[in-house]
C-alpha cells in the first residue's frame, strides 16, 4: 500500500513539472496556420501622421519670415526677444480622433497624411490669409518597441527621422540577440484590438528585401527567441530530479524501517 502511495504521488509530481511551458517567455505567438497581412509597397511606406502624434510647427513667408507669434505681441519686446520667437518651435497634439487644433485655423484633420501632403494642405490654407506662406512640420514623439530575441533586452526606440526604416530601428536597439530567430520578426501595426500582423525575415538576401519597411509610430517589432535549449533543458528537470532522488531516498529509509 505504502509502494502505491509513494508512485502515486510521485507520478502526480512528475505530472505537474510537465504542464509548465518549455519556454515561457515566447510572447506574442501565432497559430501554425496563422495567416499574415503583406507588407505594404514600397511607393507606401512613407511615414503618416497618427493620432497622438506631437507635431513640431513652423510658419513662414517664403522670404524667411515668420508670420504668426504664438506666444505673446512683439510689442515692448527687444531684437533679442524677437529673434528668439522667430526662431522657436511650437508644439500641436494630434488627437484621438485624428485632428489638430492650430492657430487661427483651429481644428484640422491631418491623420493618416504624410509630413509633405500636412505642409502642403496647411500652406494652401493659410494662404488664404497670408501671401506665400510655407509650413514646416515635425513630429517629434514616434516611438517603436523593440525585443531582439531574448529575455530583459526589449527597448523603446525614438523615431528621430521621418522615414526610419525597420533594419535601421533594428540597428539602434543593438541588432538581434543572440537566441533571436533572424527568419522570425513579427512586426505588428496599428490597434491591438485588430493589428495587422508581417512576417519578416531577416536570415536571407532575398528576405531583406523588406528591411527597407519604413517603421509608424507604435510599431511592435519582435524577434521570436529560439526554443528552449539544452542547458534550459537540464536547468529545468533539475528541481523534479532533486524531488524524485529525495523521495527514493525517503522510501529506502521507510522500507529499511519496517
Amino acid at each position: 500500500m505504502k509502494k502505491i502511495l509513494f508512485l502515486s504521488a510521485l507520478f502526480i509530481l512528475i505530472g505537474f513539472y510537465s504542464c509548465k511551458p518549455l519556454n515561457p517567455s515566447i510572447m506574442l505567438k501565432t497559430p501554425k496556420d496563422f495567416v499574415y497581412d503583406t507588407p505594404p509597397e514600397i511607393s507606401d511606406i512613407e511615414y503618416r501622421i497618427a493620432p497622438n502624434d506631437i507635431l513640431s510647427f513652423r510658419l513662414y513667408t517664403n522670404d524667411g519670415f515668420r508670420l504668426i507669434d504664438f506666444t505673446t505681441s512683439s510689442e515692448g519686446s527687444n531684437n533679442n526677444q524677437a529673434m528668439m520667437q522667430n526662431n522657436a518651435m511650437f508644439s500641436y497634439l494630434v488627437e484621438h480622433d485624428g485632428y489638430c487644433n492650430l492657430p487661427i485655423l483651429g481644428r484640422i484633420l491631418l491623420s493618416n497624411m504624410t509630413i509633405r501632403e500636412a505642409e502642403l494642405l496647411l500652406e494652401d490654407k493659410y494662404a488664404e490669409l497670408y501671401i506665400d506662406p510655407f509650413v514646416l512640420l515635425d513630429i517629434t514623439n514616434r516611438r517603436v518597441t523593440i525585443f531582439p530575441g531574448s529575455e530583459g533586452t526589449g527597448k523603446v526606440i525614438t523615431l528621430n527621422n521621418n522615414n526610419t526604416t525597420l533594419i535601421e530601428a533594428i540597428a539602434q536597439a543593438g541588432g538581434l540577440a543572440s537566441r533571436g530567430k533572424a527568419y522570425k520578426i513579427k512586426l505588428i501595426r496599428g490597434s491591438l484590438k485588430d493589428p495587422k500582423v508581417y512576417l519578416i525575415d531577416l536570415s536571407t538576401i532575398e528576405g531583406a528585401r523588406k528591411a527597407d519597411l519604413i517603421l509608424q509610430a507604435n510599431d511592435i517589432i519582435y524577434v521570436e527567441p529560439i526554443g528552449i535549449t539544452t542547458r534550459q533543458i537540464i536547468s529545468e528537470a533539475s528541481p523534479i530530479v532533486s524531488v524524485i532522488s529525495s523521495l527514493i531516498t525517503l522510501y529506502i529509509v521507510i522500507t529499511n524501517l519496517n
